[in-house]
């Protein structure tokens, strides 16, 4: 099995090998430029990420891939931490081999202590690299207001005050639906980006999955596969941190969207190119017509 580590920030997973633009070369370089591949989109290219099938999904820094094949410059990869039904491996797309490196053979996330960036971003000092919010490294140790991480790169450190520290990736703290909704709060007014897992942009199942991710709950990645698993919920019983779905044909076609019940009848996403992550009223909405089902992934937490 060829497992790889990403080496760069925030990768961007594309439908095939020959998906990316000649303006989307500052996205498939390493180093890559997020900023400015996002700064270079027009409204009308951003919407060709979805409405020409460009994009898939995007990973983080230190994200496992599991190498499928190759071709010429690219590899093809499934994502494990990326439930789907389209692949039981994981999410599939292509990946330039360029942000791709061997997976070291002490690399361990799993069962060793582990540090998860939890402020928006943060810089990877030494590498002097800004990471995304719910990038996991392993920890190597704890001091003096920072951590030293090992990187897929060799090693950096991270402000203590960005990051939270768990004994392993099974051992995640878990919050609970009001945690989910605190984690989501953090990017009202980031604009949306069709296929975006990270905090330079999301698309609204990106949200739902890394707010959950956020709070110890990995969840399928897109928005017909979440609403098939969890727990679903009665209307009367939704409660914040939910997740609400909405399909065409006023709730009775496919599903097209999904968001985080906010509380008080409001809803928390990630709507669409052009828009930005935001709270609205459901009320005499579109998504009020097209609600189909709620489904819940948090537990409850002992008091």
């Amino acid at each position: 099995m060829d497992k790889r580590l990403v080496n760069v920030p925030v990768a961007t997973v594309w439908t095939s090998y020959n998906s990316a633009r000649e303006l989307d070369k500052p996205a498939i370089s390493n180093p890559v430029d997020i900023n400015g591949w996002l700064e270079g989109l027009t409204y009308e290219t951003r919407l060709g990420l979805c409405e020409q099938n460009l994009v898939q999904t995007q990973l983080l820094y230190g994200e496992e891939v599991i190498v499928i094949e190759e071709k010429g410059n690219w590899a093809h990869v499934t994502i494990p931490n990326q439930p789907t039904s389209k692949n039981i491996n994981g999410y599939p797309g292509w990946v330039p081999s360029s942000q791709l490196v061997k997976c070291p053979l002490d690399w361990n996330i799993k069962e060793g202590p582990i540090v998860i960036v939890t402020n928006p971003k943060t810089i990877l000092e030494e590498s002097n690299i800004e990471l995304s919010y719910q990038t996991i490294l392993p920890l190597i140790k704890e001091g003096e207001g920072k951590v030293v991480v090992k990187t897929p790169n060799g090693t950096g450190w991270l402000n203590l005050d960005h990051v939270t520290i768990s004994e392993s990736l099974a051992n995640r703290k878990k919050g609970n639906g009001n945690n989910i909704v605190e984690d989501g709060e953090k990017f009202l007014t980031l604009p949306y980006l069709w296929g975006g897992m990270s905090s330079y942009g999301y698309d609204c199942s990106g949200f739902s999955y890394s707010m959950c991710k956020a709070n110890g709950y990995i969840i399928p990645r897109d928005a017909h596969d979440q609403a098939n698993s969890g727990v679903e919920v009665s209307g009367e019983e939704i409660k914040p941190g939910d997740l609400l779905f909405f399909a065409y044909e006023e709730g009775k076609g496919r599903i097209h969207h999904v968001g985080i019940y906010y509380g008080d009848g409001k809803l928390l996403h990630s709507p669409n190119t052009g828009k930005t992550v935001e709270i609205i009223s459901l009320a005499g909405t579109i998504y009020e017509r097209e609600l189909c089902v709620a489904r819940r992934y948090w537990v409850e937490l002992e008091a």
